[in-house]
């Protein structure tokens, strides 16, 4: 069954299911229209659809009349789309989060309907064959959990030249990256929050941090290309079409300074979550590491799981400044490895490596399961996914409650219930 598309939302992330949607899963149905505050921006992803500012969005759900809306608007605008579409009958799939606030979550949840938050690191194989390990019984009932995720200053810092370094836009760091990481404790542990607990500050980033004297990190001070934390968007030709060339509709800019006033997310984190089946959660992010990636300990009744993944071994100051996602070979001396290790340790036996089946594609090989599922294969049906791996919007309500108390936490030093 075919079904008509619109997309709210025309940044980068919406690449890829203009794409998709373009390619390998144009079965699934087209494209019929776009919305987004900037004309160019939406010209950008021609051939041209019906284009619509997002004061249009009801006229759009008349005239194009979707079947499925996907929204990939800034975080704090989701709810808002999601009502809409939900009230006429749409169905909506939403990039994490959710929504920033309670509110907003609860608005949502109100409206009802058909719900999908698009949680690609569920279907990352790695991740998969740790929650497969659990369902199985692989460490009994597990009893407490340790993540430790680490965004290094490629990755890490673009969150500070973008939209997301204001709060009220993204929810912080706590809603809009680690809902990713809540979402795969509560997937694997089956579990509902109770409690959390929370610390942050910036101790990096913004103005306060600058490093020496601060320099005018702006695109004509002379430094991009040179200074790492200088984004050049010109070197990338997406960023430059979706960004530089669409500055002059509504002013705003891709490459703002990381070290500039109006900074008000947090670069370190920690948070205590303790769940319903009384398992507890130990959380940490570090958002100027010097390498990316993550670990995570599951220990339970019957043993331990460990999940160890280098997804950069070092950040390249060349590639800082263009945004690649690549690392330079090792160098001699060098000790860390790009890649993931799985580790099952069972009491009174020897640990043992798990094989992970190798993915192709982002996040970890997740992007394309995540699209088939969204849009079914192209030969075949849908099989059925026994790890249940497809998020709803209570999955997306619990995932952000946890950064969302944990926000509120923060400001009043206290335990807060989601």
């Amino acid at each position: 069954m075919t079904r008509r598309h619109a997309i709210v939302g025309l940044g980068h992330r919406a690449g890829m299911y203009v794409e998709a949607l373009r390619g390998d899963w144009a079965h699934a149905g087209p494209l019929v229209a776009f919305c987004d505050t900037n004309p160019a921006r939406m010209a950008a992803y021609g051939p041209v659809v019906p284009a619509y500012a997002p004061g249009d969005f009801g006229l759009l759900l008349e005239r194009e009349r979707p079947d499925v809306v996907i929204v990939t608007s800034p975080d704090h605008t989701h709810h808002h789309f999601a009502v809409a579409a939900l009230e006429r009958g749409c169905a909506v799939i939403v990039e994490k989060p959710l929504a920033t606030t309670a509110a907003a979550c609860a608005a949502v949840a109100e409206a009802a309907g058909e719900v999908t938050i698009t949680f690609n690191y569920r279907y990352a194989p790695r991740n998969s064959e740790v929650r497969r390990l659990i369902a199985e019984g692989a460490i009994g009932t597990v009893t407490s959990v340790h993540f430790e995720w680490l965004l290094d200053t490629v990755h890490g810092a673009d969150y500070f030249r973008r939209w997301h370094r204001d709060k009220a836009n993204s929810g912080g760091l706590l809603v809009h990256k680690s809902g990713h990481h809540f979402d795969l404790v509560n997937w694997w542990l089956g579990a509902t929050p109770v409690s959390v607990y929370a610390h942050g500050d910036l101790r990096f980033y913004g103005d306060a941090n600058a490093p020496g004297p601060r320099p005018a990190r702006s695109r004509d001070s002379g430094l991009v290309g040179t200074d790492p934390y200088s984004l050049d968007l010109r070197a990338d030709p997406r960023l430059d079409r979706l960004y530089l060339q669409a500055e002059h509709e509504d002013g705003y800019h891709r490459d703002q300074d990381v070290f500039a006033p109006g900074v008000t997310i947090e670069d370190n984190l920690s948070v205590l979550v303790r769940y319903d089946d009384r398992a507890l959660l130990t959380y940490s992010l570090n958002a100027h590491a010097p390498w990316e990636g993550y670990r995570v300990a599951l220990n339970g009744t019957l043993g331990r799981v460990e999940l160890d993944v280098v997804e950069r071994e070092w950040a390249d100051p060349g590639a800082a400044a263009a945004l690649g996602k690549g690392a330079r070979r090792l160098e001699p001396g060098s000790t860390r490895t790009r890649g993931e290790r799985l580790v099952l340790q069972r009491h009174w036996e020897p640990a043992r490596e798990i094989p992970i089946p190798k993915g192709r594609g982002g996040h970890g090989g997740g992007d394309r399961l995540l699209l088939d599922d969204l849009f079914g294969p192209r030969d075949g049906e849908r099989a059925p996914d026994p790890l249940g791996r497809r998020a709803d919007h209570t999955d997306g309500i619990k995932a952000a409650s946890i950064g969302i108390a944990a926000n509120t936490s923060l400001e009043t030093g206290a335990p807060v219930r989601p």
